[in-house]
């Protein structure tokens, strides 16, 4: 069923002419003031106004997204971050330990940015409602992230969509990873990911394809 809906092209987006800016995540954590054991060689390129397929895990690949709850948690700091930072979702899975995002460069900021503020905004929220309902019912599962205050693994994967064929391949990807892992049976089974947005029109708590974010790089015809 899923093969049969290609995901509509994403209009208006036009690539900037200014070369990227390069970051590092030593000079990243630097700017954040934060320390970081992430080696020297590894770079981010930003500000060429290409998509980004991000991954993240959860801290020690645990499903500490495993609930239909944590899941719905995570996509209402998403939609947050997106209104705050005024970026494009172009689409996005959230799995039990791990999450993918298709995004746009946002206006404010760059794409490390926006992950940390989201995943900053999202373990504040988990950890602060965890502590309060902690007892001795609690599963062993939180027992390192509610010790140790982690939710996310440091590092994050970016891997910069360039052509509209990689923009399609990573959409497809992301919503059938839920039948991949055998979670359901079909695509739309999956409520956690914009797979119903492209199939069925349907809207969901994060705003796919949002264009009004990205009206300075729409092109006018002269």
């Amino acid at each position: 069923m899923g093969g049969r809906h290609k995901p509509p092209i994403l209009l208006g987006m036009q690539l900037s002419r200014q070369p990227p800016t390069v970051f590092t995540d030593h000079s990243l954590a630097h700017r954040l003031g934060q320390s970081s054991c992430m080696p020297p060689h590894l770079r981010r390129y930003y500000g060429a106004g290409y998509l980004h397929f991000i991954t993240t895990s959860c801290y020690r690949r645990q499903p500490l997204l495993g609930s239909a709850r944590n899941r719905s948690l995570f996509l209402r700091a998403l939609e947050q971050v997106r209104r705050r930072y005024q970026f494009v979702v172009v689409g996005y899975v959230v799995m039990p330990e791990h999450i993918h995002l298709l995004l746009s460069e946002p206006e404010r900021g760059n794409p490390s940015v926006v992950m940390q503020a989201l995943k900053q905004g999202f373990a504040r929220r988990l950890l602060g409602r965890l502590r309060r309902r902690q007892s001795g019912r609690q599963s062993a599962l939180w027992d390192a992230a509610l010790g140790e205050g982690h939710i996310w693994q440091r590092r994050f994967y970016d891997f910069v969509v360039r052509t509209e064929r990689k923009r399609v391949e990573k959409l497809r990807y992301m919503h059938r990873n839920p039948v991949k892992r055998g979670l359901v049976l079909e695509p739309e089974q999956w409520r956690w990911s914009s797979y119903r947005h492209y199939a069925c029109g349907e809207a969901g708590p994060v705003l796919v394809n949002e264009q009004k974010k990205a009206e300075l790089k729409v092109r006018v015809p002269g």
